[in-house]
């Protein structure tokens, strides 16, 4: 599992080095945000994931009982 955590930090950080060198693309500006919002999001989602309990927050906020 450690393994798509890590692979969704790093989707996080090229969507926003992508983000952030598509400056000055009037055309393109939806895009640009867009993807420096997911990228941030992808990102903490990641950090998240990684910290121990998390899998129970998880679990308890989707009302899994394993």
């Amino acid at each position: 599992m450690g393994f798509w955590y890590l692979l969704l930090l790093l989707i996080g950080i090229v969507f926003i080095i992508v983000g952030l060198t598509k400056k000055g693309v009037p055309a393109a500006v939806k895009v640009v945000i867009l993807l420096f919002v997911f990228g941030v999001l992808f990102i903490v989602i990641s950090v998240f994931m990684f910290l121990p309990g998390s899998d129970e927050i998880v679990a308890e906020l989707l009302k899994l009982d394993w």
